[in-house]
C-alpha cells in the first residue's frame, strides 16, 4: 500500500528523531506536568498538547485579531478619516476630529481645542460651499495642498496644524515600527551569538 504524504512526513520526523536522539512523544500515555513530576494524571500528552498549548496560542491570536488597535489609536485613526475630503467630506464627523486633537496634548491645549471646535464648524460649511479647490479633492494631502493655494492656512490654523499632524502620523509611525523592528533583530542576533558562545 503506498503512504499518503501525510504518512511519509510523519516518518520522516520519526527518522530524524531517532537519528538526533530527540524522543518522540506517545500521545495516549499519561502526561506529567514538571511541577508534579509524581503525581498520577489522568491527562494524556494528546489532551495536553491540543488544549493547553494549541487552544491557548489560537485564543491568543484570535484575541489579536479581535482588537488590533488600542483605543488611543482606534481614536486616531477614526479622527483621520473623519478629516478625509473625499466626496464633499462624507465622512465628516466633528467629534472624532476634536478626540483626535486631545490626542495631542502639547499642541492643542484647552484653549486651542474650543478654537478649533469653532473653526471646524465655519471649515466645513466653508468647504461644501462649493469652491472648485475643495470639489474634487482625493485626500488628506490634497486638502493641505488646496489649505495652502487658497491661503485659508491662517483662516483655519488649528484645522491646518491637524491636517499637518494627521500627514505626519504614518510616517512618524513607520519610522517608530522600523526602529523596533531593527532593534528586536539585532536583539535577537545578540541572543543567538551568546547562545551559540
Amino acid at each position: 500500500m503506498r503512504k499518503t504524504g501525510w504518512e511519509s512526513l510523519l516518518d520522516d520526523v520519526s527518522s530524524f528523531c531517532h537519528m538526533h536522539d530527540i524522543m518522540i512523544l506517545k500521545m495516549d500515555e499519561s502526561y506529567f506536568s514538571e511541577k508534579s513530576k509524581r503525581k498520577s494524571s489522568d491527562i494524556f500528552y494528546s489532551h495536553h498538547l491540543r488544549v493547553d498549548i494549541f487552544y491557548v496560542v489560537i485564543d491568543v491570536q484570535l484575541q489579536e485579531l479581535k482588537d488590533p488597535f488600542d483605543v488611543v489609536s482606534s481614536d486616531m485613526l477614526l479622527g483621520m478619516t473623519s478629516l478625509n475630503p473625499v466626496n464633499s467630506f462624507a465622512n465628516f464627523d466633528k467629534g472624532r476630529i476634536m478626540t483626535l486633537a486631545k490626542c495631542y496634548p502639547n499642541e492643542f491645549d484647552e484653549v486651542h481645542i474650543r478654537d478649533l471646535s469653532y473653526q471646524l464648524d465655519t471649515f466645513i460649511i466653508h468647504m461644501r460651499a462649493g469652491n472648485p479647490k475643495f470639489s474634487n479633492l482625493q485626500g488628506i494631502s490634497d486638502l493641505a495642498k488646496a489649505l495652502v493655494e487658497t491661503n485659508l492656512v491662517e483662516t483655519y490654523s488649528y484645522v491646518y496644524l491637524l491636517v499637518k499632524l494627521t500627514l505626519i502620523l504614518p510616517v512618524a509611525t513607520a519610522t517608530v515600527e522600523r526602529a523596533f523592528s531593527s532593534m528586536k533583530q539585532i536583539n535577537n542576533e545578540e541572543r543567538n551569538n551568546m547562545g551559540n558562545q
